[in-house]
């Protein structure tokens, strides 16, 4: 049971599980949490485990419900442009199904080769191409869950659009397993992508790159990715997969424009545009599908890179998109301050900012000191009106954070829907927000 213990956030506490169970379908699930509703028993919801927050971290003598074994694609419906799955499916192979039927899945995380749907909804993970197209609540059209009272209710819809009562699946959305355990998913889906161009930009320094950034949102440009990675990024993918990322100079900017026809080309050469007018040292634009996905699997590589080079230390903060090259700086000036290298890695199109330290294993002092510099990162977003999480979920890294964002209404706003769904208070507790 100790595979069940943790996700990947490291450094984040975690407990030991009583019993792990992996339900068969949604009647199963019901029974595991009226019983535990029944004796007080904590239930802890896991998809793959590929969660950065410590959301899906065990507590002692919890029971933790893996859904590996619902893993099924119900449907696809080309006609109505939907899909139907149970909780277990990888992100990635429900993109491929799709695909087969010439239909499209946007949200697309980093970790989408190994990430489920379920746990995809549960943080409302957003990915390389939501500058565009939005995260998964935009995609999330009804869910199938079991409540903290063992009771399975249906929310949502399947059509295109309704105004009947509140939105509840989409309070489901994000609410990491506190709120009730997801058991199936019915999601929009779009057409077929039109062709992409894929612009690429080296530059000099993080604020150039930011200037860039800005450049492009101000330009009323609507790329489908613009990603940022900086030196050590490439260096780290670059001694690992031998991929030569680091000839072109210190931070790599990678965008993509879809717009269909004649558009999409004239979008690429603003972007280019941009890059050059912000100082870019390099630049170029391509319409080679493998180019492109070879450039975006490299930023893919990242954090699996990263790892073998220690323990990875990685934040999720998310500002006001103009305020991208201030925050680039920040992180510089941060960085020197305390004597470390921040590496940076963003979805730069819509201000969400992942910066990581790296640092020795099993070294707890270096461990608590990466910690408390990245709480200042934290601290800084909030500053400039920014969020603590684009993507990743608050889980147990994020709660002070949160407690800093949200204001004591909106938090009692929080505790007290999560009383009328979990009266036991036995879903996920401790986390998110304190009781």
């Amino acid at each position: 049971m100790a595979s069940f213990a943790r996700d990947e956030a490291a450094g984040a506490p975690h407990g030991f599980p009583s019993a792990v169970v992996q339900p068969a379908d949604t009647a199963d699930v019901a029974r595991v949490v009226a019983y535990c509703a029944e004796r007080g028993v904590p239930v802890v919801a896991r998809g793959a485990g590929t969660g950065l927050s410590g959301g899906a971290n065990a507590i002692d003598g919890c029971v933790v419900v893996s859904f590996a074994a619902m893993d099924r694609v119900l449907r696809i419906d080309p006609d109505e442009r939907l899909a139907v799955v149970q909780p277990g499916v990888v992100n990635d192979r429900l993109r491929a199904a799709c695909a087969a039927r010439g239909l499209w899945y946007p949200p697309d995380p980093a970790s989408a080769p190994w990430s489920t749907i379920g746990g995809n909804v549960a943080t409302n993970a957003g990915g390389v191409c939501c500058v565009k197209y939005g995260v998964t609540r935009d995609y999330v059209l009804g869910l199938e869950a079991v409540t903290g009272r063992g009771e399975i209710v249906r929310l949502g819809r399947r059509t295109a659009k309704s105004s009947a009562g509140f939105a509840l699946a989409g309070l489901l959305v994000g609410s990491e397993g506190t709120l009730g355990l997801v058991t199936e998913i019915t999601l929009r889906l779009r057409g077929e992508r039109a062709r992409e161009h894929t612009v690429v930009g080296y530059f000099d320094d993080l604020p150039s790159a930011g200037r860039a950034v800005a450049r492009v949102v101000a330009g009323g440009v609507e790329p489908s990715a613009l990603e940022l990675v900086d030196r050590s990024c490439l260096r780290a993918v670059d001694e690992w997969k031998h991929m030569g990322l680091t000839d072109g100079g210190n931070v790599l900017l990678l965008a993509r424009c879809d717009a269909p026809g004649a558009a999409g080309a004239e979008e690429a050469r603003t972007v280019l545009a941009c890059f050059e007018a912000a100082g870019a040292t390099w630049t170029a634009r391509s319409g080679d599908p493998a180019e492109a996905d070879a450039l975006f699997a490299a930023r893919r590589l990242v954090y699996p890179a990263l790892e073998r080079l220690g323990l990875v230390l990685s934040e999720d903060v998310c500002v006001p998109r103009t305020l991208v090259p201030e925050m680039l700086a920040r992180l510089e000036r941060t960085g020197e301050r305390h004597g470390v290298h921040i590496a940076g890695l963003a979805h730069a199109g819509d201000g969400n900012l992942h910066p990581m330290l790296v640092v020795p294993r099993g070294d707890g002092r270096a461990l608590a000191r990466g910690r408390a510099v990245l709480e200042e990162v934290v601290d800084q977003a909030l500053e400039l009106g920014g969020t603590v999480t684009g993507e990743h979920g608050v889980g147990l890294l994020k709660m002070r954070g949160l407690a800093r964002e949200l204001s004591p209404a909106a938090l009692e706003l929080h505790r007290g829907i999560k009383r009328v769904w979990d009266p036991a208070g036995i879903l996920n507790p401790g986390k998110v927000f304190a009781a």
